[in-house]
């Protein structure tokens, strides 16, 4: 994939009994953080920023982490916007409505 920086949508949605399903969430939202990319959580999703690579390869994480310690059923919604010749940041497309 091309180089440039894309912003994306993960909204992890536990199915589950074991435990609340915000621990599920707090743990994904874990991996983000070590991931280094660029990244704000937001009350419904969090959104990532980095290449579509980097992208791409934390929602996987996300995704082998809750499989690896047993989450027994999620719902992974991801929302990804990508330009062909330049980055798209969330800053951009938010910046007119920040003060």
């Amino acid at each position: 994939m091309h180089p440039f920086i894309v912003n994306a949508s993960l909204q992890i949605l536990p199915i589950v009994n074991d435990k609340h399903p915000y621990k599920w969430v707090d743990e994904a939202i874990a991996i983000i953080q070590k991931s280094g990319i660029k990244y704000e959580v937001g009350p419904f999703a969090t959104v990532l920023e980095g290449t579509y690579d980097e992208v791409m390869m934390v929602i996987n994480n996300v995704n082998e982490y809750l499989y690896s310690k047993g989450c027994a059923e999620w719902i992974a919604a991801i929302q990804i916007q990508l330009r062909c010749d330049r980055d798209i940041t969330a800053d951009e497309k938010v910046a007119s409505f920040r003060a």
